[in-house]
């Protein structure tokens, strides 16, 4: 292609996957990695997590400021590890999830940011219990808008876009099945406008599903991106949502893969969706497994889409 992806895309790093950081539990780590990424041109926007610790939101706006980038808010590390549900019909623990996810668009405000994502909870094997936790999830999404729209005042409200995971292999989520998927924005969007869905193409070979249909289903509620890789053999190393980089061994997703991934968001017009953000924010959300190196695992992610964009 002669167009430049810069001309398309706003490119982005998961920053609490690359780096041992999605616990929370060292700010000074923290504020390191973030400004490692910071000094990378290649990336535009770093996803990070809320954090407990005080000034650390501060401290990242900064360095996003100072380098020119943005900040997207993943309040994905809040729920799975407090085994939170925006779709338990028990309502105090959906009560919980839904406090997590306004700590986390709180979080975005403080930083300038203009999505925070998010997940469902797992799913039932009772498809009539799956029907009502859905009213539930939807529910949810409603509340979390129109939060965010109350501290948005007169200005832009942060977008919520919830993230399809698996359904049946590690997380188990309710919304993971871009039908699925698609029903929820559907009715969310029904009831509110600052709402949309993250797809992932690391979730596609544990889903199976075929990427493009996939992608021709969700193409009208996508509002942000993800790319990575997957085992989905049992048994072999990192199976599961692990985000190994591309090409792991055993894993589904290289640069092919990656190809027509992009070809299909092209083919659907995704990159011409209305967004939040200035232009659609495609991320990477890679982890290096085992004694990997950080550094070489984003030097591969890198090399693997410039090759890769390079073909289309």
């Amino acid at each position: 292609m002669t167009e430049s992806w810069r001309q398309t895309m706003d490119m982005g790093l998961v920053h609490f996957m690359a780096w041992p950081v999605i616990k929370d539990d060292n700010p000074d780590l923290i504020i390191q990695t973030a400004t490692q990424l910071a000094k990378d041109e290649f990336f535009d926007v770093m996803e990070v997590r809320r954090s407990q610790h005080p000034g650390v939101h501060a401290q990242l706006r900064a360095i996003a400021e100072q380098s020119g980038m943005s900040i997207g808010v993943g309040a994905q590390p809040g729920l799975l590890i407090g085994k939170l549900s925006l779709n338990t019909l028990d309502a105090a623990g959906r009560q919980a999830a839904i406090d997590e996810v306004k700590l986390s668009i709180d979080a975005a405000y403080e930083m300038n940011a203009r999505i925070c994502a998010c997940l469902s909870g797992p799913r039932s094997d009772d498809e009539d219990e799956n029907k009502r936790m859905m009213d539930a999830m939807v529910d949810s999404c409603i509340q979390l808008c129109r939060y965010s729209q109350g501290k948005a005042g007169d200005g832009e409200p942060v977008w919520l876009s919830v993230e399809q995971f698996d359904h049946s292999v590690d997380k188990k989520c309710l919304i993971g099945p871009s039908a699925v998927t698609a029903e929820l924005a559907e009715r969310v969007r029904a009831e509110v406008s600052n709402f949309g869905i993250t797809a992932d193409l690391s979730h596609v070979p544990i889903l199976h599903e075929d990427v493009r249909e996939l992608v021709a289903v969700l193409a009208p509620y996508i509002i942000h991106l993800h790319a990575g890789n997957a085992v989905a053999e049992e048994g072999l190393e990192a199976y599961g949502d692990m985000h190994p980089r591309f090409g792991f061994p055993g894993g589904s997703n290289d640069a092919p893969e990656l190809q027509v991934y992009l070809e299909a968001l092209i083919y659907a017009g995704v990159f011409q969706n209305e967004v939040p953000t200035e232009k659609m924010v495609f991320t990477f959300e890679v982890k290096p497994v085992g004694e990997e190196s950080t550094k070489l695992t984003l030097a591969h992610t890198k090399r693997t889409f410039l090759r890769t964009w390079a073909n289309l």
